[in-house]
Formats: structure tokens, sequence, C-alpha cells
């Protein structure tokens, strides 16, 4: 909109008019934004950042339990939260995707049920399943189905996924959510109207240094019936009481998964090269010369470092290192 004249401005164009003289007109261009009228907003600001609120927090734990899970550093964060037609947001995943179809468990007669998908995209999938089957996590991007093998593993994974939704909406509504069918093929599904109007949240995931998508999908017609019966305004208040407590339990989560974890542990006297023509005519009793004295400390090596140093000996009739020396290590 144009800036209100002054009168000075307004009494130069009088003269300016009353001598015969030109008025300098000046153009105003203001944005115009498009609106679909066949796809109305559902969403107020207030309401998208509510739910942002909750998947932000979603993220949060998602981050815990994938750090966990994988043993490796996972960082998971908010994008964004957009409506659109279901048809759109099919039309852009590709025809062999891993998906759950989740039952959110919400017991209210008010509130029709509903289907709310959770799509991991492929190079996330078969980062999860090359850890979870004893690899290193690498990233690729396969267009084929999924085996049997490969379907079961991320069943377990999107039953997980499907059980964390349960919290962050604790201060609106009590969920149950439960994962009522697992799909590989995104074309097939048919408890979601192609027309239908979605809440897309996408979730980036960085693990190795590699941006993967986890998205979740929701009806927007019954999602605004949720905002509408449940949300309340004094949340806000309510969920930083709640804070410190979930904090703490996220806290003692962590360490419980860490301190269960495994590692391999090697004592390494010395190390020394052969020829390959050496190797393939070793026999029993054969002695290999090593630069190090029988009693100088072997190295403990966990995860390719070495972390400690310390003598070789016996106790409880097995083999055991007394730790002698710590290196300072950067993790």
């Amino acid at each position: 909109m144009a800036d209100t004249l002054t009168q000075e401005q307004i009494d130069a164009m009088l003269s300016q008019a009353l001598s015969g003289g030109l008025v300098e007109t000046t153009t105003v261009e203001e944005q115009v934004k498009e609106y679909d009228f066949r796809s109305p907003k559902k969403f107020t600001k207030e309401k998208m950042r509510s739910l942002e609120t909750i998947f932000e927090s979603y993220a949060r734990l998602l981050s815990s339990y994938l750090t966990g899970l994988l043993r490796l550093y996972c960082k998971v964060t908010l994008v964004s939260i957009e409506e659109q037609r279901y048809f759109e947001y099919n039309n852009a995943l590709p025809d062999y995707v891993m998906m759950g179809l989740l039952d959110l468990g919400i017991d209210s007669e008010d509130i029709d049920e509903f289907t709310t998908l959770i799509q991991l995209s492929n190079s996330l999938t078969f980062v999860l399943i090359d850890r979870l089957l004893g690899g290193k996590g690498e990233a690729v991007d396969y267009d084929r189905d999924f085996t049997e093998l490969e379907t079961s593993i991320m069943g377990k994974v999107i039953h997980d996924l499907a059980g964390m939704l349960k919290e962050p909406w604790e201060s609106y509504i009590e969920l149950n959510p439960k994962v009522t069918q697992l799909e590989t093929n995104s074309r097939v599904i048919s408890t979601v109207g192609y027309d239908d109007t979605m809440i897309i949240v996408a979730l980036e995931v960085t693990i190795n240094e590699v941006k993967s998508i986890i998205s979740v999908c929701v009806p927007a017609l019954n999602l605004d019936e949720i905002m509408q019966k449940f949300v309340t305004r004094t949340h806000k208040s309510t969920r930083k009481i709640h804070d410190a407590h979930k904090e703490e339990e996220r806290r003692d989560t962590i360490m419980t998964t860490l301190n269960q974890s495994s590692l391999t542990i090697k004592a390494v006297l010395d190390e020394t090269q052969l020829q390959l023509s050496d190797i393939l005519h070793l026999q029993v009793d054969d002695i290999i010369p090593l630069p190090k004295n029988i009693e100088d400390n072997v190295v403990l090596r966990i995860g390719g470092k070495d972390w400690f140093d310390g003598k070789l000996g016996i106790f409880n009739n097995k083999k055991a290192v007394k730790i002698e020396n710590v290196y300072r290590i950067e993790v």
C-alpha cells in the first residue's frame, strides 16, 4: 500500500495542477500471493507453530534413538511443514519406498479414524539396513523392491518411530500409535484419498555427513479436528514443567543404551611386515622376530585407535592387561 502524502506534497501537487504543469505520479508495485480456492489453507499460523513445537520435540527423540541404534552420531532437524494434496506428495516418491501406515489410536468419538504415513527415503533405509547388518552405514540409493529380510528389519524400526510420536503429543492429546501396515510400493496405497489435503512434515536426517529425509503425512481435515478440540493455550506453560523431567529421562535412556553397547579391545604387542611368500611357507613352531622386547607394554586398541598401554599378564587364570598409561585421544 502507498505511503500517506504529507501536507507539503499535497500543496506542491495542487500548485502544479493550477499552473498547468504535469503532476508527477509514482507507481507502487504490490506483491500478489496466489491463493488456490480449490485447496484452501486449513491451518493458521498459531496451529503451525504448535505443530512445529511438536515435531521439533519428535526430531530430538529421533536423534537420540538413531544414535543409539546405529552407534553413529545422527542429527535430525525439522525442515518444513506444508499443506499439499496427497497426489502431489505421492507423485514425488519413487515407486519402491519404505512406508509405514499408522493408526494413531485416538480414543475419541468426535474424531474419525484416519491413516497417518511415515516414509523413509531410500538412502536412509539402506544406511539403516547396512549398519544393522554389521556394515559401516554407507549410503546407497537402489531403485528396486525390498527383500523380505530388509522389510522385516525396517518393520521394527518403523514400529519404534511410530511409538515415539506419543511423547511429543502428550501436552495435547493421548495417542497410542501402532503400525497397521508396512508398504514398499507407494502407488498401491488406498487408505488415503488421492485428492485429500495432507499436512507433510519433512525431517532431515544427517548420518556420516549424508542427508536423508523422513516424512510424516497426516490428513489435514483430521489434524484440524484434533487441533481445534484438544490444543489448549496453556500448553507452553505445562510443557516447561515437564521439560526437566523428560530431559532427565532422555539422558538416562541414552546412558543406558551406551552402557549396554559392546566394544572390541585388541592388545597389540607389536606389528611387522612379511612378504607374501614368507607367509605362505609359515609352519607350526616358526618364529617371527619382533623389534619390541617381551617386557615392553602392549597397546590396547579400541575402534582402530590406541587408547591405553599396560603390562600383559594373567588374572584368575585368564589373560589380562594391567593398564599403566592412558593416551589423550581426540574424539
